[in-house]
């Protein structure tokens, strides 16, 4: 029999609750990751962020950790090695019963390549495969960072993302991998390695998803792919509040929405998709029309 509910079930506050519930981000300290951080921590979950900076981490917490409902705990840990990871797993392990939603959202996009618009084939290869800041290294750790880390840490976070069925009634835990519009479109828009990498990401969830679905654990995997978001990845830096800044005219008619993303839409993607217990095996991309507009692959 389909569940009763109650008029105040569909309340907001009720449809979209993270109140008490664990949570995991990585790359924390700034642009999206805070974005999410700060969606997850206001709304009261306890939120784990992670990244490299240590520096980074403490400052969040100490400006957006204070009189919220929720909590913000940092631990530095680099997530692009398989000892950091069991080390942060063990971590959180020690201090919750569970873990209710994983956010892979550090990524890395290494330097920028021109890809010639001529149909010449000696000014295509000078610049796709002469270029010498385009190296297999760049290559291996972009794929590193936006790949098998996603694989590294959602893998050795099964059992306490399962753990949170229990610890919550009715709850299925959820991993939120932040993807890319980058890794949905047929160009590469500068960085092929970056695009290469988020497509790999996608593809990966999807493989994750199934592998979870047939091992009848209660723990659901969807993908975000952000459009243009400011963050030290598409602005460089970051100020003494940890966010980055774009003008907004720098993408009006470059996108239907006329602007880059806001905090707000990272904010509701992300609760959107923590809460919403049908969701399963889906890439939202969060982009203003982007997709819409470019055509997908």
């Amino acid at each position: 029999m389909a569940p009763q509910y109650s008029g105040d079930d569909f309340k907001v506050s009720n449809l979209y609750d993270v109140k008490d519930k664990v949570a995991l981000v990585t790359g924390g300290g700034s642009g999206i990751g805070l974005m999410i951080v700060q969606a997850l921590a206001i709304n009261g979950a306890k939120v784990y962020i992670t990244g490299r900076t240590e520096e980074k981490l403490e400052k969040v917490a100490e400006l957006y950790g204070k009189d919220i409902d929720g909590q913000i705990i940092p631990i530095s840990a680099d997530v692009g090695k398989k000892s950091e990871v069991a080390r942060l797993v063990n971590e959180i392990e020690s201090k919750e019963k569970c873990l209710c939603i994983l956010v892979n959202n550090a990524g890395i996009s290494k330097a920028s390549h021109t890809v010639s618009e001529s149909k010449d084939a000696d000014e295509m290869k000078k610049n796709m495969f002469d270029d010498e800041s385009n190296t297999y290294e760049e290559w291996t750790e972009t794929y590193q960072t936006n790949v098998a880390a996603t694989y590294f840490l959602t893998t050795a976070c099964l059992p306490l993302l399962q753990r949170s069925t229990e610890t919550h009634k009715g709850y299925s835990a959820c991993v939120i991998n932040i993807t890319s519009i980058s890794g949905l479109v047929r160009v590469s828009q500068h960085h092929p390695a970056y695009n290469a990498s988020k497509a790999a990401q996608i593809h990966l969830s999807n493989m994750l998803g199934a592998e979870i679905v047939d091992a009848g654990l209660k723990i659901r995997v969807n993908n975000i792919a952000p459009g243009v978001y400011p963050s030290e990845m598409t602005t460089q830096e970051s100020g003494e509040d940890q966010k980055s800044h774009i003008p907004k005219e720098q993408f009006e008619g470059k996108v239907p929405a006329n602007r880059p993303g806001s905090e707000r839409d990272m904010a509701s993607a992300v609760i959107f998709v923590a809460t919403n217990q049908y969701l399963n095996g889906v890439t939202l991309h969060v982009d203003g029309g982007y997709v819409l507009k470019a055509g997908r692959v």
